[in-house]
């Protein structure tokens, strides 16, 4: 989003490396993606900022502009790596099809706003 930095890109990271979303032993949510020995699959998605609130056709200008974007992106997957994340990523801006498998019915949304 405009006004995202590299230092908000590297604790969103560092968030992501601590937090606890895998299940343990006994059924809790309380290892990290660290802990699991898992990895991170990072594939950028402007469509996460539209805007609707305006008309029947979404705006995009809260997302960053596509160079920004792209620089961000790209230094959060090797933020991840140097984390020690294995990280894989997606062909910035292009159309894909990711098939992947979701386990359980849980989407965490992550606001860069660290103030």
């Amino acid at each position: 989003m405009p006004g995202d930095t590299d230092e908000i890109v590297e604790a969103l990271a560092l968030k992501i490396s601590k937090l606890r979303l895998f299940k343990d032993g006994a059924g809790k949510m309380n290892l990290s993606i660290l802990q699991t020995g898992g990895s991170a699959l990072v594939i950028s998605q402007f469509t996460l900022a539209a805007d609707t609130s305006r008309g029947n056709r979404p705006g995009f200008s809260r997302a960053a502009k596509p160079e920004e974007a792209k620089r961000l992106y790209e230094h959060f997957a090797s933020a991840l790596s140097r984390l020690d994340i294995p990280t894989q990523t997606g062909a910035f801006g292009a159309e894909m099809v990711v098939l992947l498998t979701n386990e359980g019915p849980m989407t965490i949304w992550l606001d860069t706003d660290l103030t």
